[in-house]
This record gives C-alpha cells, sequence and structure tokens, in this order.
C-alpha cells in the first residue's frame, strides 16, 4: 500500500491512499460474498451460490465497486494511520475515489491543530497552596451523611415545632409586591426536607420552627444570580401552610452502618481518619483545579493555536454528555434542567457548555504539546504505587481481582494511567 498525506488549512490533512489490483481483489471477493448472502433474485433461493454475472446484471458493477472500496478502506485507512502517525478528530470524508481497481482514493482528515509554546513557558514558577482539614469540618462531614441517610416518621403531636432536616408537605402560593398571584407558583403537598436548600435561600428556613397546620406568610428577596432570571432580585411574599410533618431520624454509626457506606470494617474513630483524609483529597483536587486554571491562563499567554469547529464542536458533546450523564445520578432530566434555566438546548451548549469545552481542549493541547517538549519520564515504581493506591480504596477481593488485571502492562488502562502520571508530574514541575 502507498500513502502520501499533505496539509491543507484549518488542520485538515488530505490523505491519498493507493492499493494494487491484486490485493483489491479480495475486497471484491467481499462485496460479492456479500450480495450473494442477502440476494434476492427470482430463480434462486436465498443464500445460493449465484453467478456473479447475474450479481452484476442485477446490481450493477457501480455498487459492487463502491462496496469494494468500503471494504478495503475498512482495512486501509486504520493502516494508513498508523503509517502516518495521524490521529483524526473527527469522521474522515472520501473526498474522490479515482480508481477502484487498482484503488486509489482521497480522504480528508481533521487533526489536533499544530501548537507553538514559547520558550517563556521555561520561566514560570507558581506558589503551591496547603490545605489541610479542621475537626469541626469532619463532624460537619459526619453531620451530612446522617442527613443524607435519615429515615423520616411521621408526626401526630400537634405541638410540634418543625426543625431543619426535618421532612415536610407543604401549600404554598407565591405572590407578587402588589399581592397579585405569581403564575405557576402554586403548589399543593410538596414535599421538602428542610435544609436541603432545594429552593430559594431563606425559604426553608422561614419553615423552620412553626407547627403543623399552621398557617403562615414570609417575605423574601431572590438573589440578584437566581438561575431564573424572571425571579432574580425580585421581592415575594410566600403563604405557606404545613400539612404534614415527618420528623429527622439520624442513623447511629455502627459497624455496620460504616462498611454499608464504605465497605470498610472501621469502628468510628478510623472511620473519622478516613473521612478527613478524604475532605482532605477534596480540597486538595479543588486546590489543584485553581492551581492549573492559573497554569493554563499563563501558558495561554505564551502559547501560538487555533481550536477549529469541528474539534470544539466534537467536544462540546463529550462534555454534555458528561453533564447528562452526572444529572441522571442524580435522578434528574438534562432538559428538564435547560427548561429551569430558561434556554433552549442551542442556547445552553453556546452559553454553559461550549466555554467549558475550550477551556478544557486548550490545556489537553498545551500539555500534550508540553510533555513532547519536557520529556517527562515515569518510573515503573512510580505505576506500581499509583496502582497500589487505586487498589487501597477498595476492600472486596472481586473488585482488587478485576482492578489487578486492568491495571497490566500493555493494557489501554495502564496506557492511560501512564499519562495522567506524566501529566500531574509535568504540571507540578511549575510549582514550587
Amino acid at each position: 500500500m502507498k500513502v502520501e498525506h499533505k496539509k491543507l488549512k484549518n488542520s485538515i490533512i488530505e490523505l491519498v491512499i493507493e492499493e494494487e489490483a491484486s490485493k483489491i481483489a479480495k475486497f471484491r471477493n467481499k462485496a460479492i460474498a456479500s450480495l450473494r448472502e442477502r440476494a434476492d433474485i427470482k430463480g434462486f433461493r436465498k443464500g445460493a451460490e449465484i453467478p456473479e454475472e447475474v450479481l452484476i446484471k442485477n446490481f450493477w458493477e457501480e455498487q459492487i465497486n463502491s462496496m469494494t472500496v468500503e471494504f478495503a478502506l475498512d482495512k486501509l485507512y486504520t493502516e494508513a494511520l498508523r503509517k502516518t502517525n495521524l490521529v483524526p478528530v473527527a469522521q474522515a470524508v472520501i473526498k474522490k475515489v479515482e480508481s477502484n481497481i487498482p484503488l486509489k482514493v482521497i480522504i480528508e482528515i481533521e487533526v489536533l491543530p499544530e501548537v507553538k509554546i514559547s520558550d517563556e513557558y521555561k520561566k514560570i514558577k507558581l506558589k503551591k497552596a496547603k490545605v489541610s482539614v479542621e475537626e469541626k469540618e469532619v463532624e460537619t462531614a459526619l453531620e451530612d451523611i446522617q442527613n443524607r441517610f435519615a429515615k423520616f416518621e411521621e408526626v401526630t403531636k400537634k405541638d410540634y415545632v418543625v426543625k431543619i432536616w426535618d421532612k415536610v408537605k407543604i401549600n404554598t402560593d407565591w405572590y407578587n409586591k402588589e399581592g397579585k398571584l405569581m403564575d405557576t407558583t402554586t403548589m399543593k403537598d410538596f414535599e421538602l426536607i428542610l435544609g436541603s436548600n432545594m429552593l430559594v435561600p431563606g425559604f426553608e428556613e422561614a419553615i423552620a420552627w412553626h407547627k403543623i397546620w399552621e398557617e403562615f406568610g414570609e417575605n423574601i428577596t431572590f438573589p440578584k444570580d437566581y438561575h431564573n432570571p424572571d425571579f432574580a432580585w425580585k421581592q415575594v411574599k410566600f403563604k405557606i401552610i404545613i400539612n404534614s410533618v415527618f420528623e429527622t431520624i439520624k442513623p447511629e454509626f455502627t459497624k455496620k452502618f460504616i462498611k454499608e457506606l464504605r465497605w470498610k470494617d472501621l469502628d468510628l474513630e478510623w472511620f473519622k481518619k478516613l473521612v478527613k483524609q478524604e475532605i482532605l483529597e477534596t480540597k486538595q483536587a479543588n486546590a489543584r483545579m485553581k492551581e492549573e486554571e492559573e497554569l493554563i491562563e499563563k501558558l495561554l499567554k505564551i502559547s501560538d493555536f487555533e481550536i477549529w469547529p469541528k474539534l470544539l464542536e466534537n467536544q462540546v458533546q463529550k462534555v454534555f454528555a458528561e453533564i447528562s450523564e452526572n444529572l441522571a445520578g442524580s435522578w434528574a432530566k438534562v432538559d428538564d434542567y435547560i427548561k429551569s434555566l430558561n434556554l433552549s438546548q442551542e442556547e445552553y451548549l453556546e452559553q454553559h457548555v461550549s466555554p467549558i469545552a475550550k477551556k478544557r481542549l486548550q490545556w489537553e493541547l498545551i500539555l500534550t504539546n508540553l510533555k513532547d517538549i519536557v520529556k517527562i519520564e515515569v518510573t515503573k515504581e512510580e505505576i506500581e504505587k499509583e496502582i497500589e493506591k487505586i487498589i487501597a480504596k477498595f476492600d472486596a477481593p472481586d473488585v482488587i481481582k478485576r482492578l489487578k488485571e486492568l491495571y497490566i502492562e500493555g493494557n489501554k488502562y495502564y496506557e492511560e494511567l501512564i499519562l495522567r502520571i506524566t501529566f500531574r508530574k509535568l504540571i507540578d514541575s511549575f510549582f514550587e
């Protein structure tokens, strides 16, 4: 096979693939066999050994040639990419088939843009943030866990005073400053856990300390940055009736409950240490994100590249798929979420998803380019330590066994792990 390629504009590469007639013949035979299997020709039963000339008469030479090219490119295109070390970022486009046998086809593919980074990157030195965890944060985290896994028992005492973290069912109407009932604000038997911050700030706190069947009103001003612009910065009068109350029964941190939470046999003291470590890791990750944002802003100033529409469009779809998946994990639908923002999907993608996708692309392109310039090395010892850290998070023998099988040298998970370590070491090299 002969392969030639040349750069066109906007990161588009023209790829010319040629293969001699003797090697294309097998792909033509494959096309004939495929037609023979599904042909429905009068006088022949399905799957019969229909002569080639009969197939040509019924399906035309052009269709057979088209199938031949399709079968050939399934194999030859992959080989051509490997030979040229090209990595397409979108589906290839066949621009022209100059001949079928021998094969000569011209294909256009979009590849990652060329990135130029000034030597000024060597002067970038930033300060690493120091993070720590206080005991109060651990206690708050434990309270949050108890609140999440709390059970509710309906209250029958009429003098019971509602507390934060109780569940209530309420009727509510919202009125504007002029006392007019606002559209779509009436709710009947609306279920709400006080303290969950599900509604406007101040609303749930206003319900606390009232009693069942009590009717009361409250004036609340919506925040300026409220997600629904129809309510942002408006003062609203709430009228509320508490229909029923369910008292929160919080779980105790028994060994059984802890194992259900983390799959580990721990008592409360060891569980607190684990929670403290998890909080520390979260704070470190958040600090890391800020540090990376600071670093990318500096690197962008000394880098030169363009992100073309197709590449950005693909990344937008990836980010949108992640957002949809995360919302689904919270039992929410992405369409409902977008509707709550009073946006169309196109507006949401442009205003909210595209900036995230663009920043992620910028970061990946710069890091990938810098990795080749700086020549970061990852030792086998570093890889093994990273694998041990991943496995240490689990106790279940079957999970540990699967992880050990995944992270084997040459496996894609192993290679992805090396890349993650490489990028981490590269980023760390900019911090003192």
